[in-house]
C-alpha cells in the first residue's frame, strides 16, 4: 500500500486535485469531511466536543455548527489544541480502519491542510503539495464566501506555501487556471501508480 499526503493552504486547489486522483482510481479520504461526519453521527467525538465546549456550539437539529465552533477555537490556542486532540485522534483511528478494508496494492491519499504543520506527513510515503500564492488563495476564498477575517485567521495557522515546498515530493502548481491544474494532477497520479507498480515488483 502506498500512502500519500495531499496538502496545501486554504483554497489552494486540493479538492480539485483530489477529484482527479479519484478518477484515476486512487482512494482519497478528506480529513475535513470525516471530521464533519463525526459531528453529524453524534458518537464519541460529538459527545466530547459538547462536554468540552458546551451546547452553545449546536446549530439546528442538534448538529454541531462548525462556524460557531471555529469562532471559539480560533480565538484561543488552548481551545484549538483541545479540539484537535479530540478530532485528530478519532480521525486517524477511522483512517486505519478504512485502510484495512482496501486491497494491499492500493494507493491511499489523505487530503488535509495541516499535515505538515502537525508533523503527520511523516506517516506517509509521499507528500503532494498543491501550491498557490497568498493572493490567489485569498481571492478564491472570498469568492467562495469566506469573510476576510475568517480567511486570515485560518491562513495564520498554516505555514506559508513557500515554506511547505521543502517537505514536498511532488508540487502541483495552481497558478494559471483549472485545466492546467487538472493536467498536472493527472501526471502526478500516473507517477504514483507507476511507483506502486515498481514497489510491488511488477516491473
Amino acid at each position: 500500500m502506498l500512502r500519500v499526503a495531499l496538502t496545501g493552504n486554504i483554497c489552494s486547489g486540493k479538492s480539485t486535485v483530489a477529484e482527479v486522483f479519484k478518477k484515476e482510481g486512487l482512494h482519497v479520504f478528506d480529513a475535513d469531511r470525516i471530521i464533519r461526519g463525526f459531528y453529524e453521527e453524534r458518537g464519541e467525538v460529538y459527545e466530547r466536543v459538547l462536554q468540552t465546549f458546551g451546547n452553545g456550539v449546536l446549530g439546528q437539529e442538534g448538529i454541531i455548527d462548525r462556524k460557531k465552533l471555529a469562532d471559539i477555537v480560533f480565538k484561543d490556542d488552548e481551545k484549538l489544541r483541545l479540539l484537535e486532540e479530540i478530532t485528530h485522534s478519532a480521525l486517524y483511528r477511522r483512517l486505519e480502519e478504512e485502510y484495512k478494508k482496501l486491497p494491499e496494492n492500493s494507493i491511499v491519499v489523505l487530503e488535509a491542510s495541516l499535515l505538515i504543520e502537525k508533523g503527520t506527513y511523516k506517516n506517509y510515503d509521499a507528500v503532494v503539495l498543491v501550491y498557490s500564492t497568498y493572493e490567489l488563495c485569498k481571492y478564491r476564498a472570498l469568492k467562495k464566501g469566506f469573510t476576510e477575517e475568517d480567511f486570515e485567521r485560518r491562513w495564520s495557522r498554516q505555514l506559508k506555501p513557500e515554506e511547505k515546498l521543502k517537505y514536498a515530493h511532488f508540487v502541483i502548481n495552481n497558478l494559471s487556471g483549472l485545466e492546467d491544474l487538472k493536467i498536472s494532477a493527472l501526471r502526478v497520479a500516473r507517477v504514483l501508480k507507476n511507483w506502486l507498480e515498481f514497489q510491488d515488483g511488477s516491473y
